[in-house]
């Protein structure tokens, strides 16, 4: 469970890939929700917006390094909130979706009465596999109450740095602790003799009814 926590991080986006993310504006658009720099720092600031997204461009393939830090600045009060990140989208578009092509999205949940049997009520992780703007299929979920203690002001009020490094010709996913990268934690996407390596040309990062500031490590 602790290696799921860490695995949770990487949904505290922003990030710094090592392939040919760049910033400014001609290599990323907005889908939805309302996004804007403030010096280096990139804000969602519409909390109330459930299918915020923006989608930058970044090819990848084999070994990919994302790394990014996160902040938050509103929006729990109402008992619910999420963010997350697709990786490997063979296409995206600039407006609300549910899914992001085909991808892999990790994320993030707060809900205190959640609509869906299968995730649990108060802080939780899940991992979807979508397969295109309208369809993804959630693949596990995981209770993370026991972690509660995690969400607190003085945490996330402050950047939190993550790293996570992924092979997309395996499926393998790498998490590095972020209080001591000399530890990670690992799991797979799919089985290696099932998979298919992964290939795509976006990263989609998406927030729903929280306001988060995020930092590119560029």
């Amino acid at each position: 469970m602790k290696r799921l926590v860490l695995i949770i991080l990487v949904l505290c986006v922003s990030f710094s890939l090592y392939a040919q993310l760049q910033v400014p504006e001609h290599h990323f658009a907005t889908g939805s929700g309302n996004w804007g720099f403030i010096g280096s720092r990139l804000y969602q600031n519409d909390p109330g917006a459930r299918l915020a997204k923006v989608n930058f461009l970044v090819p990848q393939s084999g070994p990919m390094i994302y790394e990014f830090n996160v902040r938050y600045e509103d929006g729990i009060e109402d008992g619910h909130g999420g963010f997350g990140l697709h990786i490997f989208a063979d296409n995206v578009i600039n407006r609300a979706s549910w899914g992001s092509g085909n991808s892999w999205l990790l994320w993030l949940n707060y809900d205190e009465n959640p609509i869906s049997p299968d995730i649990p009520a108060g802080f939780s992780a899940q991992i979807y596999r979508s397969t295109s703007q309208i369809n993804m299929e959630l693949v596990e979920s995981f209770d993370l109450n026991e972690y509660i203690d995690f969400l607190t002001w003085e945490i996330w009020s402050n950047p939190v740095p993550v790293r996570i490094w992924v092979n997309g010709n395996t499926g393998e996913v790498r998490v590095y602790d972020p209080t001591d990268p000399a530890f990670t934690w690992f799991f797979y996407f799919f089985l290696p003799t099932r998979g298919v390596p992964l290939n795509g040309n976006w990263v989609s990062l998406r927030t729903n009814g929280l306001r988060l500031s995020f930092e590119m490590g560029l």
